[in-house]
Formats: structure tokens, C-alpha cells, sequence
């Protein structure tokens, strides 16, 4: 048995993101779940074992820290399948939903569960023993409100356990996740660490470092924007809005229901739509390529010019601002409207990353700089006193 495990996860309204290990092992998936009312069928064994286990994530959730212990739920891209699914409201604490910590402890199963790992866990019986320091996170709004303490406590204080029933691959096992420790970071930190540091948290970016930068991070649920200067985050002036792109994705979905009679699976499919890079803003209606440009225009306009009005707000009272970066999917989907606006209004200094991979994993990316560093140091700190412990003797 090695030491606790590496995981950094970025709990994404959208999507949950995680780096597990050496950065070997990525694990995206769907913010999606669906409460199993009846069994899943099972299809033949042959062909579950063919399956990507992300696909079929069906799994037992048991955990003191749940509202609802010992359910049943169907997670991700399974879940959408399900007429019952739901995503995170508008309005909700990440913190204090079910929906979050099924999301986790469903990806750290899945890390635990893979076959690469059978030297790291102990295993018997078809159950799993899994130790992990995890690095996470939290809108700024819920740290201000003191929540990250709450949720870190849950973590710590319980074993939770997750058995797989109709999952690929993985059918029969159960994990039991323990942590080591646990870091719950605020998102616009997490998002300067990520612009500025490398994995060893050196400094690779000397031009910003000393700047003073608002870091906008646009996500499904909420926006945060962090006010960065003296290399530290603001905390008196950074600032957390009940503000992201699901209401809107939403009202998307809702009116292509509406008026072409199209039923699409998730917000994710919204979103497909706008992003693809060929044939953008177009369903296919009875076999027809069909234009939405002006549903999706009209509704993510009106968002774009609510997130204009608040970088103006914070800009305002930061007036020796030299740069705003917009990260997080939600600017991915409102970049050329942002753009558009502060072309033909302010013209603020603000940047957008064009790698819409860097974009959206910067937070798991972050929280993985982070934990990996708290580790490193946390084994130094047990080596040396494990070398005082031995002249002593």
C-alpha cells in the first residue's frame, strides 16, 4: 500500500473534471444524474464489457454525508438517457447539494476501479479500499458564506462507498473512498495559480504576475470574478454572482422544444449546437437542417449584456485594472458576444483563451497544482520528522 492517492476535480456545472495520480488518468463527465426508480436492465454481459465504463456509469451510493443515502442513480451520459434526470438549478450551493458529492465520489470510484490501480488499492472480495488527498473547489459566493468548511468536514469525517450494478467493466465491485486529506479552494484563486504557476508552482508567466488582473470565470450556475493584485486574490473585493449560462441554455432547449418539436437529452446538446464548428446554430427538424441562430442570439445576447454589466461594476471600483481574462465553458459560449459589446461600448483590455480545452479544465488544472504541491511538502514535513524521530531513539 502507497500513499494516499492524488485527485483534483473541478465539480462543473456542465461537467465534472478530474486529474487523478501523476496526471496520468483524466476523467470527464456529464453533470448529469437520473435516481434509478426501477432496475436497469441488463444487457449482455459481452457487451458491457465493451463499453467505455463512462458511458454506463450505474452505481449505489452510500454516505452519511447524502441527504438521500443508499440511492440508486445512473450518472452522466447514462443518466440522459433517463426521463427523470436532472442537472444543478439555478440558484443552488454547490455545496450543499447531493448532486456534487454523487458526482465526486462517482469519479473517484471510477479512478479507484481501474485496472492500472490494483497496486495502489487494496482489493478483496471485489471491494476496493481507496485513500485519496483531494484538491476541489467552490464558488466564491459559497467560501464568503463559510461553506467550504462545512463541506470539507463531510469528506473527512466518513468513509463513502459506491458500488457499481450495471456498469461496464466494472459491474460487482464496490469502493470504499476515504480521505487523507481534503483542500477546498475558491475558484478565482484557483484560476490565478492556474494563469501564472506551472505544475511545481513556478512562476511562468513574469509579465502578469505583478499585474493588476479581474479574472471572470463564467460557469453554469454562478460567476465569480477575482480580483488580483500584490499576487494576491482580493477577498474584500472579489465578488460572486447567482449568474451562469444554465438558466439560458435552458430557455434554448425549452424553445426548440417549443417551436420545432426537437427534444435534445441535455444541456450539453445546447451547447454542442452552439460550439460545433461546422454547420453552428442548426438542428435537424423531420430530416431538415434547420437554422435556431435566432433563438440562441436573442437569449445568449441578453446573458452576455448581464455579464458586461458586471465586469463594468467591479472595473469601476478597480479602476487601476490593466486586464480581464474570462475563463470557465460559460465565456467559451459568450466570447463573440462579450467581444461585440466591448468593441461598441468601453473597450475594456480583456482576453479570452482561444484553447477551449485550457478554458475549460484551468480549474481542475489549478486545484491539481495546488493539492500536488500541499502533498509534496506534506511528505517532506513527515520525512524530516520521521528522521528526528530516528536520531532520537
Amino acid at each position: 500500500m502507497t500513499n494516499a492517492r492524488i485527485a483534483a476535480i473541478d465539480v462543473g456545472n456542465d461537467s465534472l473534471k478530474g486529474i487523478f495520480g501523476k496526471m496520468e488518468t483524466e476523467i470527464n463527465i456529464l453533470n448529469v444524474i437520473a435516481k434509478d426508480v426501477e432496475d436497469r436492465p441488463i444487457i449482455g454481459i459481452e457487451e458491457l464489457d465493451n463499453q467505455n465504463p463512462t458511458d454506463g456509469i450505474h452505481i449505489r451510493v452510500h454516505s452519511p454525508t447524502l441527504k438521500d443515502n443508499n440511492s440508486i442513480y445512473r450518472v452522466g451520459h447514462l443518466a440522459t438517457k433517463s426521463s427523470h434526470s436532472t442537472e444543478l438549478d439555478p440558484g443552488s450551493s454547490k455545496s450543499e447539494e447531493d448532486q456534487t458529492l454523487i458526482m465526486l465520489f462517482a469519479a473517484l470510484a471510477l479512478d479507484a476501479a481501474r485496472e492500472e490501480n490494483k497496486q495502489i488499492f487494496k482489493r478483496s472480495n471485489n471491494v476496493i479500499e481507496a485513500t485519496y488527498t483531494l484538491g476541489t473547489g467552490l464558488p466564491l459566493r459559497e467560501v464568503k458564506e463559510g461553506k467550504d468548511v462545512g463541506y470539507r468536514s463531510r469528506l473527512l469525517s466518513s468513509v463513502h462507498q459506491v458500488e457499481f450494478l450495471v456498469t461496464p467493466k466494472y459491474q460487482g465491485l464496490k469502493v470504499n473512498i476515504k480521505f487523507e486529506e481534503v483542500k477546498v479552494y475558491p475558484e478565482g484563486f484557483a484560476a490565478f495559480i492556474n494563469l501564472v504557476m506551472d505544475n511545481n508552482l513556478n512562476i511562468i508567466n513574469k509579465d502578469l504576475i505583478d499585474k493588476r488582473i479581474l479574472v471572470q470565470d463564467i460557469g453554469g450556475l454562478s460567476t465569480d470574478i477575482a480580483v488580483i493584485k500584490n499576487r494576491k486574490v482580493d477577498d474584500d473585493k472579489a465578488q460572486g454572482f447567482n449568474l451562469g449560462v444554465s438558466e439560458s441554455l435552458e430557455a434554448i432547449r425549452e424553445e426548440i422544444r417549443s417551436r420545432h418539436g426537437v427534444e435534445l437529452d441535455s444541456r450539453r446538446d445546447v451547447v454542442e449546437i452552439i460550439t460545433k464548428k461546422n454547420d453552428r446554430n442548426h438542428i435537424m427538424v423531420k430530416g431538415s437542417r434547420t437554422s435556431v441562430h435566432d433563438i440562441v442570439d436573442r437569449v445568449l445576447l441578453e446573458l452576455a449584456k448581464k455579464q458586461y454589466r458586471h465586469l463594468r461594476n467591479i472595473w469601476q471600483k478597480n479602476s487601476q485594472t490593466e486586464i480581464c481574462y474570462f475563463i470557465g465553458g460559460g465565456s467559451i459560449i459568450l466570447k463573440d458576444y462579450l467581444k461585440t459589446l466591448n468593441n461598441n461600448l468601453d473597450g475594456y483590455n480583456i482576453d479570452f483563451f482561444e484553447d477551449e480545452k485550457e478554458s475549460i479544465w484551468m480549474m481542475a488544472n489549478a486545484y491539481y497544482k495546488l493539492i500536488a504541491d500541499f502533498s509534496r511538502r506534506n511528505q517532506k514535513e513527515k520525512q524530516s520528522e520521521e528522521q528526528k524521530m530516528a536520531k532520537t531513539k
